[in-house]
């Protein structure tokens, strides 16, 4: 510590008084260019251009920024534009191939016909006038397609009775019958249920194995043509 009463005391002060003006000017200017400074910082956050006060700061031959056409991220500076939609492209996904199952259908009820007139020759015996045959000629024709067409059925389908019981036997139609699996004969009077005689038990097909489809095969062709050469 100096000693005012001492000889450099004396001095030190009058050096110190002799500078103060520029000291307080130096620590004025600072604190002027420091608040300039956040001035400056926050004009371009949100306004996105200098203060004018600010511009005389700047170098000789320089312009100042341009204004920034949107905010910062993070910085909303129009409502409109904050909730205006973004159109967002859509990628169709490619469609799957569509199964023509009447086709299908189609192709497995010829494919079954088939069978039955290559085993049993059943679409000969259905398309043959019977007028010029006798009962006994037939018969033996008849007993030919039963076996054959049996085959097919029991090699490739698995039947059951809708309804079972033998004909003739007294049943009874429950309430809420499905008309596809009973079919009512006669005159039905009321509601279900139904006291009647059993007709026919019907047929349900519990399984169906028919062979693989051969792509490329004409299913309308039941059964070919045959020619004997070489004679």
């Amino acid at each position: 510590m100096y000693s005012v009463r001492s000889g450099a005391g004396l001095k030190f002060l009058r050096i110190l008084a002799a500078w103060a003006p520029q000291i307080r000017g130096v620590y004025l200017a600072a604190m002027s260019r420091i608040g300039m400074a956040f001035s400056c910082f926050f004009k371009l956050l949100f306004g996105g251009k200098l203060p004018a006060d600010a511009v005389k700061f700047l170098p000789p031959g320089s312009a100042p920024p341009p204004a920034l056409d949107k905010a910062p991220s993070g910085v909303v500076a129009n409502k409109d534009e904050a909730i205006k939609p973004v159109a967002v492209e859509k990628h169709d996904k490619p469609e799957k191939p569509k199964t023509n199952t009447a086709g299908h259908h189609r192709d497995g009820a010829l494919a079954m016909l088939a069978l039955l007139q290559r085993e049993g020759r059943l679409i000969d015996f259905l398309r043959e006038p019977l007028d010029t045959f006798s009962d006994a000629e037939i018969g033996a024709a008849a007993r030919d397609v039963h076996r054959g067409c049996r085959k097919v059925l029991d090699q490739h389908v698995t039947l059951e009775a809708v309804m079972p019981g033998a004909e003739e036997d007294r049943v009874t139609v429950p309430k809420g019958f499905d008309p596809s699996e009973i079919r009512l004969i006669g005159e039905a009077r009321g509601e279900a249920p139904f006291k009647g005689t059993l007709r026919h038990h019907g047929w349900r097909a519990t399984e169906a194995k028919l062979p693989a489809l051969v792509e490329g095969v004409d299913r309308t062709v039941i059964a070919p043509a045959e020619v004997e050469v070489g004679q």
